[in-house]
């Protein structure tokens, strides 16, 4: 991040953070910033209503411990205001993102829907509706399987839908609710709605013609539609979340979901860096607690993952250090299996910017981060091998294999199993040794069994495995001078990741090659736009193939 965009963030963070109203007595902070969407609801005290819109779009947003906060706020400012633990017994629940409810959460979800029902006399009757819907998501004692509890939740609400058409809240509720039965499940692999995808996002439109505006809407449509085979249509969506909560940090980067499916690279990076200044401002003012600390820590994971595509190596490198340094060790110890997946990517970003002798100088991660153990070692095995030191790089070979063997087998990355993962880095070692050993057919064939084992991962933002593999095959078959392959492959990758810099590059490179100067002049041109804020020049797609000049 350039001095000049941390001096700006520095700023709009001060701005921020005082924007937040001191209330005499209260438990919670009341934020400016939440947007302007409101609910009216059974109670004559100002103030309690102001904190029940603010949980509620907290809720939106995903910040269900601060909705928890302000919801339990409202119900100590009106002792008889049900609808507010109904708040509080929702959002202990599971959701798409911790689709589970452990055993602390499930009595405290318990024991604020009893207080919401001991208060039903003072609901409105939809009020009293939404707390008999909640019933049925939980249960004491709460069972293992918690399935049927989440499905005859989602019934009732979706009766609520029915029962109420015009109420976009409760349709916002009822969607979530289905969505959290098939989390991060909603596509099949040829690109055809799974299960209910199809009536979900009808309800989403529905909503969203109804008031564009609405935060959990446009926050809920992003999700069902950025893995979909078109992505544009969260376009919409996307640029209404940009500033509707200036507080949010989560619902600040949402938009950026959609811009890296649709080559909106900047607009990501800004997108990240906006949602730093909301939550750099929040942890002043809340500090950090339970899951929003980890998606403060996302949005460096995707600011990292967009300046990658616009060839921005410090900004990315920088993002990647950042969000690794904000994990604490006592997290680390206590989560390690959530946080696993995520910790190797420093060495994977400075891999894709050629950073050798950074990568061989880091420190060998803890030993209860076995993902990241193992990732170390490939990466190590493959700046061994750019550098050519071939016995150092098969014996780091050897390493990463055995590394790989103390993965648990059920490990999961984001949302893909791990063994996948170590799959495409076992195969995209093997191409770099043959790359470095100068065998150049045998580095095709092991990077195109990378690609396919690639191409069947489900989706996830950023992707689980960060650099996409077509990069280094684009510039090896161009090494070959194989320039038609070298064109499909990066054309391919366009598909996948529209106007990503690289391959750009790739397509103008092997265009020019092939004689095709007007179709390169184009390529060139959007090359050269998408990498209008990069700090290094490029001759090849990795750095692995030939050193930046």
């Amino acid at each position: 991040m350039t001095t000049r965009t941390v001096s700006r963030i520095r700023a709009a963070v001060a701005a921020l953070a005082m924007g937040v109203a001191s209330v005499a007595g209260a438990q919670a902070p009341l934020f400016d910033g939440m947007g302007d969407h409101t609910r009216a609801v059974s109670t004559d005290n100002e103030l309690a209503q102001r904190y029940f819109d603010q949980g509620l779009v907290w809720m939106y947003a995903f910040n269900h411990d601060e909705a928890i906060r302000s919801f339990t706020e409202a119900a100590r400012l009106d002792p008889d205001l049900a609808i507010a633990w109904w708040g509080v017994a929702l959002c202990h629940g599971p959701h798409i993102n911790f689709p589970m409810v452990p055993p602390d959460r499930a009595d405290a979800a318990w024991d604020a829907l009893q207080k919401a029902v001991a208060r039903l006399d003072h609901a409105s009757p939809v009020e009293a509706d939404l707390i008999r819907a909640l019933e049925h998501r939980y249960a004491m004692p709460q069972p293992e399987d918690r399935a049927p509890l989440d499905e005859a939740y989602a019934r009732a609400m979706y009766d609520l839908y029915k029962k109420y058409p015009g109420d976009l809240d409760i349709a916002t509720m009822a969607v979530e609710a289905l969505m959290d039965l098939q989390p991060w499940d909603l596509w099949n692999e040829d690109g055809t709605p799974k299960g209910r995808t199809h009536h979900i996002i009808d309800m989403l439109e529905g909503i969203r013609a109804k008031n564009p505006d609405h935060p959990g809407a446009n926050h809920l449509y992003i999700h069902c539609v950025e893995a979909s085979p078109d992505p544009y249509r969260g376009l919409d969506a996307a640029d209404r979340l940009r500033a509707a909560v200036p507080a949010a940090g989560h619902l600040l980067h949402m938009p950026s979901h959609i811009d890296v499916q649709t080559g909106r690279w900047p607009q990501a990076t800004i997108a990240n860096e906006r949602a730093q200044v909301a939550d750099l401002a929040y942890r002043k003012i809340s500090g950090t607690k339970g899951l929003w600390a980890m998606y403060m820590a996302h949005n460096d994971h995707m600011r990292a993952f967009a300046n990658m595509m616009q060839g921005r190596s410090a900004d990315s490198i920088n993002a990647a250090e950042a969000m690794v340094s904000a994990v604490p060790d006592a997290y680390i110890k206590e989560s390690a299996p959530f946080i696993d997946p995520y910790m190797g990517i420093v060495f994977e970003v400075q891999m894709r910017f050629g950073k050798w002798d950074d990568i061989l100088a880091s420190d060998e991660p803890p030993a209860e981060l076995p993902i990241t153990r193992a990732l170390w070692r490939y990466t190590r095995a493959v700046a061994y091998a750019a550098k050519g030191e071939m016995s150092n790089a098969e014996a780091e070979r050897a390493r990463f294999h055995e590394a790989c063997a103390q993965v648990p087998e059920e490990a999961i990355m984001g949302i893909n199993p791990a063994s996948k993962i170590l799959a495409i880095a076992g195969h995209m070692l093997e191409g770099e040794i043959h790359l470095a050993q100068d065998d150049l057919d045998n580095s095709i064939k092991e990077l195109e069994k990378a690609v396919a084992v690639e191409d069947t991962l489900m989706y996830m933002e950023p992707p689980d495995w960060i650099q996409p593999v077509r990069h280094t095959l684009g510039a090896v078959l161009a090494k070959a001078e194989r320039w038609e392959e070298a064109e499909a492959v990066h054309r391919k990758d366009l598909e996948n990741w529209p106007e990503n810099g690289w391959s750009l590059y790739g397509v103008a490179n092997a265009l020019e090659k092939q004689g095709r100067t007007a179709e390169a002049a184009d390529f060139r041109r959007r090359f050269e736009a998408a990498w209008a804020q990069a700090d290094i020049t490029i001759g090849t797609t990795c750095a692995c193939v030939e050193a930046f000049r």
